[in-house]
């Protein structure tokens, strides 16, 4: 019978069990991003002669893009029918996997690959006079304000510390409501939108909301070079 697991029993599975993992997308995706050692078996071919690469006395652990994907479920059940008695469906997918900051194989260029990971870091009790000189010293200009489990609940930039009194706590000054970009998230597209939009940095975070750093767009640009001096 074919077990839906998460993220944490793919990892169990793979440590103590010797699982093998498998990627049922087509060659393209699988190129631009694969968990390590995972072999290319695209549900497109999957017959008994393909099948045979793998261990039948071993556990399988399938997996697609996304929850939204269905090549894995239904590869799931195809390699029941083919004879494995021990098939796992990774329904999340690899991009729940490289959302959550593991490490993957790939071209692919990911936020993961360029996040800050020491932001100035305020908490919600912390006062205006705690973190502005941290602020004001920071190349980003920027705090991000989390509760004591780190869950991301605003920022406090140089807007939110005009005028306010320095005993005022960061949750009453801090900006609400930010957006937040996860490790998964394709770099190009996000510096397009980053510019599009006039914004230097944004928050990155876990799927479950738990700072991970910053996206800082200078970073990530490569410098500029001029003509060649004679």
């Amino acid at each position: 019978m074919v077990h839906t697991i998460d993220r944490d029993t793919v990892q169990d599975l793979l440590t103590g069990h010797r699982a093998q993992l498998v990627e049922v997308l087509p060659l393209e995706e699988y190129e631009w991003a694969h968990l390590p050692g995972a072999t290319h078996l695209p549900l497109a071919d999957l017959n008994e002669e393909t099948a045979a690469r793998l261990d039948p006395t071993r556990p399988v652990i399938v997996y697609c893009h996304d929850r939204m994907c269905d090549l894995s479920p239904r590869a799931a059940r195809r390699l029941e029918r083919l004879g494995f008695d021990q098939v796992h469906d990774y329904a999340e997918g690899k991009m729940d996997w490289i959302a959550a900051g593991l490490p993957f194989d790939g071209h692919a260029v990911l936020v993961a690959q360029a996040v800050r990971r020491d932001p100035v870091i305020a908490y919600l009790d912390d006062t205006v006079d705690d973190v502005a000189e941290r602020i004001v010293a920071d190349p980003a200009g920027l705090a991000v304000v989390v509760d004591r489990d780190r869950l991301v609940q605003g920022v406090i930039g140089p807007a939110e510390l005009r005028d306010v009194p320095p005993d005022a706590t960061a949750e009453r000054v801090m900006r609400v409501g930010v957006t937040t970009v996860r490790l998964s998230e394709d770099m190009e597209p996000l510096v397009r939108r980053m510019d599009r939009k006039k914004v230097h940095q944004v928050v990155v975070t876990l799927p479950d909301g738990i700072l991970v750093g910053l996206f800082v767009l200078d970073a990530v640009r490569a410098p500029e070079t001029g003509p060649d001096e004679g």
